[in-house]
């Protein structure tokens, strides 16, 4: 891959986007490879847990301001297609059926920001700075608005998508854009032990939570209560499950 770098160590797999020169802006070769990336080490038995994180000074500054000039001619059909480029490469973090940590430090901005929204866990440094600016040159954030709402609600989403406003990872942490803010100089190993941690866990039942986190949403209290009694039935019939209660009643 030319813009992303993939480290694996003991199961865990560090995915770097890697254009330092650019603060990692959104190309669509760079969202074909997050596509590639996440479809491939979400399938691979051996990976149970990945990090998401960027080269240089930035985790992610957006889209890619030499393609944004190029798309200012695309037709309507073109720029659908460019859309769902977006949608499709974030959609395959998103449904990853591995745990993803997105590690964040300097700016996570619109589409970046949006990028590190959809991973499972946002651990960032203090330093890190989080906004969506799309509507400070009349785009609309419309593919991560869909994550950005489930995430935190329609209040704070309002807040950071009208107001384009940057906000502290410490600001992000207390409206729960992000999971954790440390210090820059624990990053590192703050992320590190919770890769470890969710090592330790069933692929099988984090794989189906994940599942039924993004289906449960929309879901009437009666059909989201037969969904999750459904669930309950097939998971106690996996390997893990068996194999796990067989552990438990041993010690």
């Amino acid at each position: 891959m030319n813009f992303l770098e993939i480290r694996e160590q003991g199961g865990i797999a560090t995915v770097r986007l890697n254009r330092p020169e650019k603060r990692n802006a959104l190309s669509p070769a760079l969202l074909t490879e997050i596509h590639a990336a996440f479809s491939d080490l979400g399938a691979r038995k051996d990976i149970s847990v990945i990090i998401l994180e960027g080269a240089g000074k930035a985790f992610c500054a957006g889209a890619d301001l030499e393609y944004l000039e190029h798309m200012s001619g695309f037709s309507i059909q073109e720029n659908h297609q460019d859309s769902l480029h977006l949608k499709t490469a974030f959609h395959a973090v998103y449904t990853c059926p591995k745990p993803v940590i997105a590690k964040v430090h300097g700016p996570a901005i619109a589409g970046g920001c949006g990028l590190a929204s959809i991973c499972d866990f946002i651990i960032a440094g203090e330093s890190a700075i989080f906004g969506y600016s799309e509507v400070k040159i009349g785009f609309i954030p419309a593919i991560v608005m869909v994550y950005l709402l489930r995430k935190i609600g329609d209040t704070k989403a309002r807040r950071l998508l009208l107001s384009a406003e940057n906000i502290p990872a410490i600001e992000a942490e207390r409206i729960g854009l992000i999971t954790q803010c440390v210090p820059d100089g624990q990053l590192e190993e703050t992320v590190r032990a919770l890769a470890d941690t969710l090592q330790k866990n069933s692929s099988t039942s984090m794989a189906l939570t994940k599942d039924m986190l993004a289906n449960l949403h929309g879901m009437s209290l009666e059909a989201g209560l037969n969904y999750a009694a459904s669930m309950n039935a097939f998971t106690r019939m996996t390997d893990d499950c068996k194999q796990g209660i067989q552990s438990f009643l041993n010690k």
